[in-house]
């Protein structure tokens, strides 16, 4: 399995940035390429929530079953793949010295084996690094904007 490590600072509080993050409705407008995040349990937010997402990569839609296996309040989040695409992503939340909050994400993937895997290799590969600098630049914004 792959792993990108990536941290941020927001200028905003733990509580806000963590509450917006937890919040399934607001995850197309800062995670890219996802142009669909929705609900397939009854409990859409917390240990247990199972969401059906759809993420655009070019001219291909990969979709996936993501639930969420850790959710500790304002302190972390884990969404792990139970069908489609192999990919999990933890969200650690910790206060900065001046007030904000520092994000720290580690995205894990693995792609399927043989052609088919070397060829979803060539469309994803160049694009994971970039999609996550995106993602993280776009939630900081929004986070900011938000507070």
């Amino acid at each position: 399995m792959r792993e990108i490590n990536r941290s941020a600072v927001a200028s905003t509080s733990r509580d806000a940035a963590f509450a917006y993050m937890d919040d399934f409705r607001n995850v197309p407008q800062w995670m890219f390429g996802i142009t669909r995040f929705e609900p397939t349990s009854e409990v859409t937010s917390g240990l247990g929530a199972t969401y059906d997402a759809t993420m655009q990569i070019g001219p291909k839609a990969l979709t996936s079953v993501v639930h969420v296996t850790e959710w500790v309040h304002n302190e972390r989040l884990t969404l792990e793949s139970v069908e489609g695409l192999s990919n999990s992503s933890t969200w650690s939340f910790s206060d900065t010295a001046d007030g904000g909050t520092r994000l720290d994400v580690v995205f894990r993937y693995s792609l399927p084996g043989g052609i088919a895997g070397k060829v979803l290799g060539a469309v994803v590969e160049p694009v994971v690094g970039q999609a996550i600098k995106h993602t993280e630049s776009t939630l900081r914004s929004r986070l900011e904007a938000a507070d």
